[in-house]
Parts: C-alpha cells; structure tokens; sequence
C-alpha cells in the first residue's frame, strides 16, 4: 500500500531514525472496548480510525492493536479463526488500511499483535486436523497425542493449561490435543516446516500493508520438546511461568526452550529486509537475563519487562529492578520497556492502593470490596508512577484509558462475564474482563461516547467523570498530565541512561537523565525536601515547594 507523506505537526521517527522504536511511548489498543463506530456495542476498526486524533493529540508514538482477527471470541481475541484477514464484528481489510494509512498520515506507527502458540480451533487446518485423523500430515501441525490408560482414557501428560485444568482435549477418536490455554485454541507443533512458513508469509503479509511492527503473544512458548515419551512435570505449579526456576534454562518441556530464538532469527531476516525494518516486541514471561535473548538485534530486539509491572510501591525494589532490566537490555543490545498496565492486569490506578501481598483473584471475587480501595490515593499513586516510568531511558507501553486514570471494573457482575478464566477456574478467578471495560469519550449517551449504542461489557456510572470530554483542557486532570509528559519528554529525550543519586531520603527514588534533567519520586509517607532545580512537571501540586508523598516531579538542573 502506498502511506501518504506525514502532514501532522507529530513527528514521524522512522523517517529521521529506523530505530524509532527504542526510547518510543506505544499506545495499546484493545478493539473492541476503544471506539465503536457501527453502534453494535463492540468497537471495530472504524471506530479506531475515527478517535487516532486522540492518541495524535496526547503525544504517543504508535499504537498496538490488540488481536482484530476473525475469531470466536474464546479469548477474547487471542483465538484467531485466519491469521491474514479482519473480524467481520470489527471491519475489514480495507477499514484496516484506511486506520493505517490515517495513522501514518499523522504520524503514528501500527504495531499489530501476532498470537504463533496457537490457532482457534475454528481454524481451518484444526478443522482438517480432525476431519484427516491420526497420523496424518494434517494433525501435525498441532500437537496431537494418544492418551494413557488401558484405553487412553487419561490425557497424556499432567501438564496443565494456563487458565486451569488439563492443558490436553480429548476428540471423538481418541486422540488428545494440547492446549496450553483455553481448549478452543490448540497448540501448533513449531517442529513442523509448514507451520513455520505460514507464519513467514503472515509477516509479510503485514509487512506489505504497511505495519511497522508485531507484538508476540507468548513469544517464549511456542518450541515445546515433543521428544517421546513426553514428560510428566510431576506437579501442576510446574506447567506455570513461575517455575521456570526449577528447570534448567532451556530446559522446561514448552516455557523458554532454546530452540525458540531459531525461530525469531528466522523471523529477523524478514523484518530487516523492509526499509525501514519492521521492530517487534516479545511477550516472555520469563527471567530477565532468559528475556534479553528475545530483545537481541538478530531476533525480535524488544521484549516486555513484567518485573517492572509486579513490583510493589516501593523505592528499593523498584530500583533494583530498574537497574536489572537495564543491565539486562543493555547485554542483549536492546531497549528496556517499561510498561504498568495492559489487557491482562488490574489497572495501575487501582492496583497500586492495595496493601502489599493482595490476592488480586480474592479481591475481584469480592467485587473489590476486601479490601476497600480509596480510589483517590490509588490515583496519586497512579500518575506519580506514570512519570516515573515516562522519565526512564527505554519505550513505554501506555494501555488505552490509563491516560484517563481509569479505575479496574471490580464490581462486574458474574453474569456478564466473557473472561473464559471465570469457567475454566470453576469460578475461583474471576478473570480479566474489569480493565477490558470499554472506554468513556464524553460524559453523556449509552455508553458514554464508546459507540450510539451500549457496550458490550457494562460501564459503570461514575465513568463519566473519567470521560476526555471531562478531562480536556482541564488543568490538573490526568489526561492534561499525559500530554504535557509525553510532550516534554519528547524534547527531553537524550540517551538510554541514568545516574543514580544515593544521597536521598528513605523512600525515594531520584535520578538524572543528562546533565539537563532530572526525575525524583517521593514513594514514601512523608513530604521530603527537594534538590534544586527548575520544575518542569509535577504528578501532583507541591507543598511549598517540598514533594509530598507519593509524588513524582521532572527537574531543570
């Protein structure tokens, strides 16, 4: 496709730098809760065409579409019917080149996400693999096995899926297929040289309507060792992420296998032989020196830092992680990221006012009722942390209506639940569905600006208050703050390091980008003295001059 020249007064990086990527603040679209532009109650494509002006306007880089695919909706996207095409619900393929090409125009980049694990079971080479049978070449391209027991009653491993239960379904002949996730989306075998091409023409494919860039959804799962006989793991923890650290590196039967990074390096030929290369960015929830092999130049070069995203409110753990993701980008030849919510998580608003050690499942299953949440100082906290991460050498990754200091949806009634975490679970987690809440644009209508109808997922009242009719151009508002971060820090941007300060009060975290500016954050409970300095932005007003609590200022030096 031809992209029109920029006309915008939003620079357009790849045009000075194909290394635009490394220090870039990338916006996360999730479709169908951003803009609905046909009043169906589900965004659409349309719809995110229709409100770029607002992510041009608050100052972001790019934007990263979460899964637009044809797909069931088993989870929630991320079960995609045709890698290559656009869900009827959300548009077409022409919406989808008119949304890039008007995202180019202002000078936006598109990041799209690609789900390799896995395909739907609505796919058309899983509808093969169980019209063909055993044995065929058409069940190899999943992982299908016999199953144990006297007559292969039991599935074949105990490795269990991410959202609960067995991670293996049995089919009418007998046969058991693996499902790390939901049973509606079977696991392709990596092992297989058709699958391994698809996925290369997949790329191109959206590399040659324009995407500057792929997120890859469990990028560290997709080689598994289908060595036989299997393994047993011996434990059901063991099938999570988090026991990596039992294993060996490389050494889990399908979490971080080493024989993944063959498969990005593939991938790195094909995104280099665009002008300019198209980046990618993985999702491995894995330890930080097993995740900088994903961030290196011959592979994907960026992957999510989720150590950053768990850390507590806290200035001794949040600077041992800096440094570490630094460290560990900087080995792999990266850029850190940096990133505090997304579509998978409770919003940072609402999660930073939870007293340390939380049982986020528990607290959403009591509508977020146990604890109560003081709302007002989780949003202090919220924006102070905003600045913090904004002031950090690397991308920051900013999910859709964080800039609004939305507030995770806890009180969802069971009832309209669409997160298949909530059945698979035995309704023991309720799932993730209170940060997908579609967005409020204006304080009034159905859905609060979302589309002429309702949504899909209800919106509570007092979303209102949060709309960006409410917040524009009001001094002080969350949304005012973004864009005066993101403006600045675009002028202020210079390098991919930082000098500590060690002589500073307990609790509080202060570094220099350059010999020009510097941040301090105040994570503690008591007002503390500033060092001098011009201030440039404040996440909160000060207290005659001194920061007080949970407060992140950028200083002039």
């Amino acid at each position: 496709m031809t992209v029109r020249p920029t006309t915008s007064s939003t620079p357009d990086l790849s045009s000075k730098d194909p290394n635009w990527w490394r220090q870039a603040v990338i916006y996360q679209v999730y479709p169908r809760s951003f803009a609905d532009a046909d009043g169906d109650g589900l965004g659409d494509l349309r719809g995110v065409t229709q409100r770029l002006t607002h992510l041009s306007a608050l100052g972001v880089d790019a934007l990263w579409l979460s899964p637009f695919y044809p797909s069931e909706l088993a989870d929630g996207g991320y079960d995609v019917d045709d890698y290559r095409d656009v869900d009827p619900r959300l548009g077409t393929l022409d919406d989808f080149d008119a949304m890039a090409a008007e995202a180019h125009r202002l000078g936006l980049k598109v990041i799209v996400d690609l789900v390799p694990n896995h395909s739907s079971h609505r796919h058309a080479w899983f509808r093969e693999a169980l019209d063909a049978g055993p044995g065929s070449a058409a069940r190899d391209r999943y992982v299908f096995r016999d199953g144990r027991g006297e007559h292969g009653e039991l599935p074949p491993t105990d490795w269990q899926s991410v959202f609960g239960g067995s991670a293996w379904k049995r089919v009418p002949d007998g046969q058991w297929y693996l499902h790390l996730f939901t049973p509606e989306q079977p696991d392709l075998n990596w092992d297989n040289e058709q699958v391994r091409a698809d996925f290369r023409t997949t790329l191109k494919f959206w590399c040659d309507r324009g995407v500057d860039g792929f997120r890859v959804d469990v990028a560290h799962a997709l080689v598994k060792d289908l060595t036989e006989p299997l393994r047993d793991l011996g434990a059901p923890e063991l099938s999570s992420e988090a026991a990596l650290a039992e294993f060996a590196p490389g050494a889990h039967p399908f979490y971080d296998r080493d024989e993944v990074h063959e498969v990005y390096r593939d991938w790195r030929k094909i995104l280099d032989a665009y002008t300019p290369p198209r980046m990618a960015v993985a999702e491995a929830w894995v330890p930080g020196a097993r995740r900088a092999l994903y961030a290196r130049p011959d592979e994907l070069g960026q992957a999510f830092n989720f150590e950053y995203l768990q850390g507590g409110w806290d200035a001794a753990e949040l600077r041992e992680i800096i440094t570490g993701s630094l460290a560990d980008a900087r080995a792999a030849g990266a850029s850190a990221t940096w990133v505090l919510s997304n579509h998978d998580v409770v919003r940072h608003a609402t999660r930073l006012a939870l007293p340390p050690g939380t049982d986020t499942d528990a607290w959403l299953l009591s509508g977020g009722h146990a604890p109560a949440v003081d709302r007002r100082a989780g949003l202090r906290r919220g924006r102070a942390a905003t600045l913090l991460m904004l002031a950090l050498p690397g991308s920051a990754y900013v999910y859709q209506g964080e800039e609004l200091g939305l507030p995770e949806v806890a009180d969802l009634p069971t009832e309209v639940l669409q997160d298949p975490i909530w059945e698979q679970t035995g309704h023991v987690r309720k799932g993730r569905d209170g940060c997908r809440v579609p967005l409020p644009w204006t304080t009034g209508g159905p859905s609060y600006g979302f589309g002429a109808g309702g949504a899909w997922l209800p919106q509570p009242p007092d979303f209102a208050s949060y709309a960006v009719q409410a917040q524009d151009g009001v001094e002080g508002s969350t949304l005012e703050l973004y864009r005066k971060a993101l403006r600045l820090r675009r002028k202020l941007l210079d390098g991919e390091s930082l000098t500590w300060a060690d002589d500073v009060p307990a609790g509080v975290l202060q570094f220099d980008r350059t010999d020009t500016w510097r941040c301090v954050a105040n994570l503690s409970g008591t007002t503390v003295d500033l060092p001098a300095g011009e201030v440039l932005l404040s996440s909160a007003p000060l207290d005659d001059g001194r920061l007080g609590p949970d407060t992140t200022v950028w200083l002039g030096r």
